[in-house]
């Protein structure tokens, strides 16, 4: 029997459910999992008041984190295998993740182990990871894999129905959109890694550094939106300098630099991206080696590859 920790923080339950969907095969198996969810200082909003949503992007970007409550973890607690859920904020890894992999405890737990991290968001989480990748590095944890679980709907239609979701609560269908959010078929299909982690620790392959979870498309990158997300990620650093200089989160002398920041969202989402996605379609011929290299590299270690799914997805 192995000891696994699941470090959550969700806002919409839609990260819990992908976790349970992990961590049921794992306890079926006789594997123990202790679930830790994250709980703020000071919560976080859900539907986000849109002042308060555009507030919170210098902190995130910068990875200045708050404080979080008390784990409820024993001083002592110790883990075979790390499995960190985190959302995405403005193409950065959520604050109360980041607050937990720069304490003291958290660097503790993930100190010396494998590290699988596991992300639920719209499309764009690329820079999130490599921000993940940093920190648990400098934690002396290893990451051995990593899940991507997005939503399927068209780039320029989730600009529109993600946004929503999160300031409104709503996610239905919109004006001929489809739903936001993962769909509840990859939702549920979520259940193969467990399967897979669960074989993998009988085997005592979390020791081995090596990937878990290959051949069972548990990342599938579009190296297009890899471009964009870069540029966007690069903007997001200057506004946020900027913004920071003006005052603390919460301070009414960030206002209107925040409407401006909020007005240059909207026309970047407009114009900027279709435009990028447009050219980069229309070069694709000349790009074709260069994504298909930039793509194998942001699907590492866990990769795009579906040679388990026969294996380990009951759907199937």
């Amino acid at each position: 029997m192995k000891q696994v920790l699941v470090v959550n923080y969700s806002q919409t339950g839609q990260l819990s459910d992908i976790a349970a969907q992990v961590t049921g095969p794992l306890r079926e198996a006789g594997h123990r999992v202790h679930v830790e969810t994250l709980v703020p200082a000071t919560p976080y909003p859900f539907p986000w008041p849109i002042v308060d949503f555009v507030d919170a992007m210098p902190e995130c970007v910068q990875g200045d984190a708050p404080p979080l409550q008390p784990l409820s973890l024993a001083a002592d607690a110790d883990f075979d295998l790390v499995i960190l859920c985190y959302q995405v904020w403005f193409l950065s890894p959520a604050l109360p993740i980041t607050a937990f992999l720069h304490s003291n405890e958290g660097k503790r737990l993930i100190r010396g182990k494998p590290v699988v991290t596991l992300v639920a968001c719209r499309n764009m989480w690329l820079s999130a990871q490599e921000t993940m990748q940093k920190l648990i590095t400098e934690a002396g944890g290893k990451l051995c894999d990593h899940l991507a679980f997005t939503d399927r709907g068209h780039p320029l239609a989730t600009f529109i129905t993600t946004p929503r979701w999160v300031l409104t609560g709503q996610r239905d269908r919109f004006f001929g959109l489809p739903p936001a959010g993962v769909a509840p078929e990859e939702i549920l299909g979520a259940s193969r890694f467990g399967r897979a982690l669960a074989d993998a620790l009988d085997r005592n392959a979390e020791k081995s550094g090596q990937p878990m979870l290959t051949g069972l498309r548990a990342v599938t990158v579009n190296p297009r939106l890899a471009i964009s997300e870069r540029a966007g990620r690069r903007a997001f650093g200057v506004w946020s300098r900027l913004i920071r200089a003006c005052g603390r989160r919460g301070s009414w002398r960030r206002r209107p630099i925040l409407l401006v920041f909020s007005v240059y969202l909207i026309v970047m989402v407009l114009t900027v991206v279709p435009t990028s996605l447009l050219l980069q379609w229309l070069l694709s011929p000349l790009l074709k080696s260069r994504l298909e290299g930039l793509r194998a590299q942001l699907e590492l270690p866990s990769g795009s590859e579906e040679f388990n799914l026969e294996k380990y997805d009951q759907s199937r």
